[in-house]
């Protein structure tokens, strides 16, 4: 007779889900790996989890990954939820090493939405696609009661062929590897937050919402034998990316502060919401792992390529305090950095 497999273990208790359990911290990494992955992923849910899965079909390694966009507003400077869906789909397949192929897009379209609006977003979706390399291959389209969908969401999935030789893992992450940033972070999360109106203050910043991949093939070029891990850090930010990394991987992440590329408007910003902006979503950076003889060799084809011209080592890996990550100031303070907490910029992405 079979053995009876013994029933997923849930962990997840909270009572209700709230806006947090979307945000990227804790709260959402709570909800994935205490209900979604017990249930859905089997056996496999103790794996450390990324933004694309990797499947070999007759000896082609795929690519694949899934996303949804809530943005509000639908438009802001620098970009828009078209171009948005299409940006945040690649790049989570480039940042596992896959370059994407064809996407698949599904529009739930709020009941009084004007079709001029529409018609802006689908344009705008169709120029990123062109800009990015992938072809729309196929879609689906529903509507819903007049106030229930913000005027539209999008739901998209990404297939590409894996880059060849790349194994990008936590476990491959050793002491000494370098951490390379691919440029200013923060800057999508205040922009949003700007154009709501909900901050009295005037800035000229704008999304960084674009394709990674041609920054990632500048390193792959130069340094793929080096590269260990790629992420793009979008809710939660950096120090949700980093704290994901130093839990799957046991290991320390110690940040030079002074390193990290932020605008000005940015830290304002932030210092007047209390906000930190290594918690502040990203759309069109991704930070990387190397190790240390490969790291400048990837650093200066990063400032090379056109966007990579603010890329910055930002830090190293250390055997202690394990699974934790720190920030160490210019005059010798450290301080841990901790994952998001709680939803401070609802509707980001």
């Amino acid at each position: 007779m079979a053995a009876i497999a013994a029933p997923p273990k849930i962990r997840f208790r909270d009572p209700q889900v709230e806006m947090a359990h979307g945000a990227g911290g804790k709260a959402s990494r709570r909800l994935v790996e205490g209900l979604f992955a017990p249930l859905l992923f089997g056996a496999a849910a103790d794996q450390p989890l990324g933004d694309a899965a990797h499947l070999d079909f007759s000896g082609t390694r795929i690519g694949i990954t899934t996303d949804s966009f809530v943005v509000r507003p639908l438009r802001f400077p620098g970009g828009s939820i078209g171009e948005l869906a299409v940006n945040g789909t690649v790049n989570d397949l480039a940042v596992s090493g896959t370059r994407a192929e064809a996407l698949v897009v599904s529009f739930v379209l709020e009941a009084g939405l004007p079709t001029p609006v529409l018609e802006a977003e689908v344009r705008a979706m169709a120029d990123a696609a062109r800009n990015a390399g992938v072809m729309i291959a196929s879609g689906d389209t529903k509507v819903v009661e007049h106030g229930k969908a913000d005027g539209m969401y999008i739901t998209t999935a990404g297939i590409g062929r894996a880059i060849p030789g790349l194994r990008l893992s936590p476990s491959a992450v050793r002491p000494g590897d370098q951490v390379i940033l691919s440029g200013p972070v923060g800057d999508h999360g205040i922009t949003i937050l700007l154009a709501r109106g909900e901050l009295d203050l005037e800035a000229d910043l704008h999304s960084d919402t674009r394709p990674v991949l041609p920054l990632v093939e500048s390193i792959i070029e130069v340094a793929s034998a080096g590269l260990r891990w790629m992420r793009d850090p979008t809710r939660g930010g950096l120090a949700t990316s980093l704290n994901e990394l130093a839990r799957d991987c046991g290991l320390a992440i110690v940040l030079g502060e002074e390193r990290i590329p932020v605008h000005d408007t940015v830290r304002g910003a932030c210092e007047l919401l209390g906000l930190d902006p290594l918690h502040i979503a990203n759309e069109g950076q991704f930070v990387a792992v190397l190790a240390p003889e490969f790291a400048e060799l990837a650093l200066d084809a990063l400032q090379r390529t056109p966007g990579g011209e603010d890329a910055a080592i930002i830090g190293e890996v250390r055997a202690t305090p394990a699974s934790t990550v720190l920030g160490t100031a210019p005059y010798g303070g450290t301080r841990v950095i901790d994952m998001l907490v709680g939803d401070p910029l609802p509707r980001i992405c």
